[in-house]
């Protein structure tokens, strides 16, 4: 399975009252890598939008927190599908602190572990869009195989 990935640095403006990432910057960092997803698998929001009046439309967020982040850290966020309906999907994404070993000895400790569900409507009518075989296959290297589970969830606990 493929996984998209997108880095980001934590600035000033990240930061909450708590003096950590606010938990409102994880949302946009999954909107970016979301897009990011959906334009290396050649599903561009723009071009659905564009030619068919197709949009996606999240109806479901959800974040597990582990580890705060801080001024100046460095993150990286993969994300995939793990399941793949006619006219819906389920996002993955893990949040990991980019440039410290980790617990597993590899690069990144996991701090945040999320995933939405979107559906594809049509722009005029609102009404949901069956992806075609074509479309679907775009996304299939990014699907996750039935059962795979990274555990980031605390095992059987996925939400």
């Amino acid at each position: 399975m493929k996984k998209s990935v997108a880095e980001f640095e934590v600035y000033t403006f990240h930061i909450d009252f708590s003096g950590h990432v606010s938990n409102v910057v994880y949302v946009q960092w999954m909107e970016v890598a979301r897009l990011k997803l959906l334009e290396a698998a050649g599903a561009s929001v723009r071009e659905m939008a564009e030619r068919q009046g197709v949009i996606p439309v999240l109806t479901e967020t959800r974040i597990r927190y582990r580890r705060p982040l801080f001024f100046g850290d460095r993150i990286r966020v993969e994300a995939w599908v793990s399941e793949l309906k006619p006219a819906s999907a389920w996002v993955e994404y893990r949040f990991y602190r980019a440039g410290d070993e980790g617990e597993d000895g590899e690069d990144g400790d996991l701090v945040a572990a999320g995933r939405q569900k979107g559906v594809y409507l049509h722009r005029d009518t609102q009404r949901p869009y069956r992806l075609t075989r074509e479309e679907r296959a775009l996304l299939e290297p990014y699907l996750a195989a039935a059962g795979e589970d990274d555990g980031a969830w605390g095992g059987g606990d996925a939400p």
